[in-house]
């Protein structure tokens, strides 16, 4: 994307506050205007004192109060300029900001499973940041550049049409040194904001496993590995700066020359009469303002490439294909159960390595589903078929003879209640987590699903009970009380159809037990997916599956598979022989 099309977007998102935009726009109209006449307040003064023979003091009094008024207005008009720049950058980037989380809502699975959380941050943080400085400075200096360049073009033709020419002649070459600078440093930036982000995933990985990083002594090479890392973003950051700041001392190489000419040929022109002292003092003070808007965007070209840089990594993100929206007429799955039936599903998360290949199932209403095999034999790839957080490449999954891509996303996951090994609790209290899928849930029923689940005891030993904090993800808790807290919220919201993946993992031998009890309560009845690696967990399941290479190669009872003494059988039995 190029850097005329990333301003172009960036500014769609502020036209939505063209108010605020057009009073910002006559705060600079009016700050510019003052400072454009106080040039001329201050050629009028000079010549009352040195182009007649006394000075006329009442006259340069009056003029100098005018002059102090005429400043004092616009600094109060710059004030309200910088103020309403200030809403219209916040205000954008919160807009910004906010179509980026809704996209990254609306983002298929793959996207967040082959991006680190780090860098998704560092998009959020730092390049919103970068953008919001560039739209600062953007608007500040094109507000009152546009306007001050075109006063002070009409204000020194007035007074010298030949030495306006030469100041013009000017603009073009500062325009083409600052050009060939910023094309080849752009490049730079770009780099730099994707080693920030790079930076920021390999910290939140770090710090996030902390508790594993001191386990395994891996402290040195962390810190080596992340002085790397910070190395050369360094490397990036101080030679994109240095090739963004050559531009302002450059620029202002060229007004200063500028500026020495016109002195010296309007220093001839007075002398030969042409006009006075104080129209000179006005033209070379004119001819400042002029060049001030060219020497600001130069000095902030720095924050404006780094915004641009910003500005292309979130919009790719915003243009990432979303999700397949759900047809018009999409099927509601209501909240009950029915047959699930893979039909020679067939899927793959890369196209040179498939993973599951023409596979079919079929699932009556009530039935207790035991998936098992080898790590990576695509069990947990099941469900993210039957949840849609992937679609098949080919064949078909039916819920009630309903092929579930022409169902509503929003129904089909509402049927389902998900435990995962990996558990994932937010910022807030104990009940709100556990009141997650059902916001509206009475203390009553909260209660009794953490009861039901094993937690309540534990819960009730926290300093605050149901009240107490979770601090991050839940670092205050142990794993196994986490994992309890996510079966708690599956169990209140009592969904017909269950999957438990590892549910069980990090939790002792003894709460398993108990556990499983209340498993067994709640899956009575009712459909449920069980992948599980513990085999003592899943004796009891109508039917179990194992897999192999994305194959179901053994199916049928536990007494059924032991007998056959096939993959089940010899898998069941290593685990309880190496106990």
């Amino acid at each position: 994307m190029s850097t005329t099309q990333t301003w172009s977007r960036i500014l769609g998102f502020a036209k939505r506050y063209r108010k605020l935009a057009w009073t910002a726009a006559v705060a600079a109209l009016l700050s510019v205007a003052a400072s454009l006449a106080g040039p001329l307040l201050i050629g009028k003064g000079i010549d009352q004192m040195v182009g007649a023979g006394r000075v006329d003091f009442d006259t340069l009094w009056t003029l100098l109060l005018i002059l102090g008024a005429v400043y004092a207005v616009g600094s109060l008009f710059g004030w309200l300029l910088t103020y309403y720049t200030n809403q219209i950058a916040y205000k954008t980037v919160f807009s910004l900001r906010e179509s980026l989380f809704g996209k990254l809502d609306r983002l298929p699975l793959k996207y967040h499973d082959n991006h680190s959380q780090g860098d998704s941050i560092s998009r959020f943080v730092n390049d919103m940041d970068a953008v919001s400085d560039g739209l600062l400075q953007g608007f500040n200096t094109l507000l009152t550049g546009v306007v001050t360049i075109a006063g002070a073009i009409v204000l020194m033709l007035y007074i010298s049409p030949a030495m306006t020419l030469v100041v013009l002649l000017s603009a073009p070459a500062a325009y083409y040194v600052a050009r060939f600078i910023t094309t080849r440093s752009q490049q730079t930036f770009r780099e730099q904001a994707k080693v920030l982000g790079g930076l920021n995933g390999y910290a939140e990985e770090m710090i996030g496993g902390q508790r594993i990083v001191q386990a395994f002594l891996y402290e040195e090479r962390a810190f080596a590995e992340f002085q790397a890392h910070n190395d050369t973003l360094y490397r990036t950051g101080m030679k994109s700066q240095f090739y963004g700041s050559l531009a302002n001392p450059t620029t202002r190489l060229v007004n200063n020359i500028t500026f020495s000419v016109i002195a010296v040929i309007g220093s001839a022109l007075v002398i030969g009469g042409h006009f006075s002292v104080g129209d000179l003092s006005s033209f070379l003070i004119f001819a400042n303002l002029f060049a001030k808007p060219f020497n600001e965007i130069t000095g902030v070209l720095t924050q404006l490439q780094s915004a641009t840089a910003s500005g292309q990594r979130i919009f790719a993100i915003l243009d990432l294909p979303e999700e397949t929206p759900d047809a018009p007429d999409a099927h509601v799955l209501g909240l009950e159960q029915g047959t699930v039936v893979f039909d020679k599903v067939s899927f793959a998360y890369t196209p040179e390595r498939p993973l599951i290949r023409n596979f079919s199932l079929e699932v009556k209403p009530g039935t207790r589903v035991a998936i098992v095999g080898q790590t990576g034999a695509g069990k947990t790839t099941l469900v993210n078929l039957l949840m849609r957080f992937y679609d098949v490449d080919s064949g078909e999954i039916r819920i009630h003879g309903v092929n579930i891509k022409d169902m509503t996303r929003d129904s089909l996951r509402r049927s389902f209640g998900m435990v995962l090994q990996e558990t994932w609790l937010f910022g807030g209290t104990i009940r709100d987590n556990i009141a997650y899928g059902k916001p509206d849930a009475t203390e009553e029923e909260v209660i009794a699903a953490a009861k039901a689940a094993n937690a309540h005891s534990f819960i009730k030993r926290l300093p605050e009970g149901y009240d107490t904090v979770i601090a991050g993800a839940g670092d205050n808790l142990s794993q196994g009380q986490r994992q309890l807290l996510t079966i708690a919220r599956v169990m209140l919201v009592d969904p017909p159809m269950l999957i438990l993946d590892e549910a069980t993992s990090s939790i002792d031998t003894l709460t398993e037990i108990r556990i499983q009890k209340a498993f067994l309560a709640m899956i009575a009845g009712r459909t449920s997916f069980v992948i599980a690696h513990r085999l003592s967990t899943i004796r009891g399941a109508d039917l179990i599956l194992f897999m192999k290479d994305g194959d179901i190669v053994e199916n049928g009872t536990h007494e059924e598979l032991l007998k056959r003494g096939g993959y089940y059988a010899r898998l069941y039995n290593s685990q309880f022989d190496a106990g």
